[in-house]
């Protein structure tokens, strides 16, 4: 099962990689790539499931709504202070959003924040996707949590 796991997620992974934004577009422009939303996850080997983190959406740059690409990235300049607008909701189980969750959080992004065009990032919900609770964006370069849960 673990290796037909595996499997699948190199396949989803490479198919994805092919959607990303390009490092040269971004660096012709001189901006950096952000996940306009976020979800962690975690697979628990000894209950053999996944376990559903918190999401986060950013909802504003600078107090206008993000500007997504297709590929689900949003541009920001890089060496650029501004302000994102986030908002954190935790799941149930199976996924689905729990509404009673949910937070607003600003996140202050510095000239030092992105240094180096043409990168993507991620903002997650927090350091980890279990026994968390709030909304701490954490920028991050992965798409996997800072933490694994213990």
């Amino acid at each position: 099962m673990k290796r037909l796991f595996a499997a699948l997620i190199s396949i989803l992974a490479l198919a994805g990689c092919e959607s990303l934004p390009d490092k040269q577009e971004g660096a012709a422009r001189n901006v950096v790539f952000l996940s306009a939303q976020h979800c962690l996850s975690e697979f628990l080997e000894d209950l053999d499931k996944n376990h559903y983190g918190p999401c986060l959406k950013i909802t504003g740059v600078e107090g206008n709504p993000p500007q997504v690409r297709e590929d689900g990235f949003i541009e920001l300049p890089v060496a650029t202070p501004l302000t994102l607008a986030t908002s954190c909701v935790y799941r149930h189980a199976d996924g689905s959003p729990i509404p009673q969750t949910m937070e607003t959080v600003d996140y202050t992004v510095t000239e030092r924040t992105f240094t180096k065009a043409g990168q993507r990032w991620y903002l997650h919900a927090h350091k980890q996707a279990r026994g968390v609770i709030g909304c701490e964006p954490t920028l991050s370069r992965s798409t996997y949590p800072t933490y694994e849960t213990d």
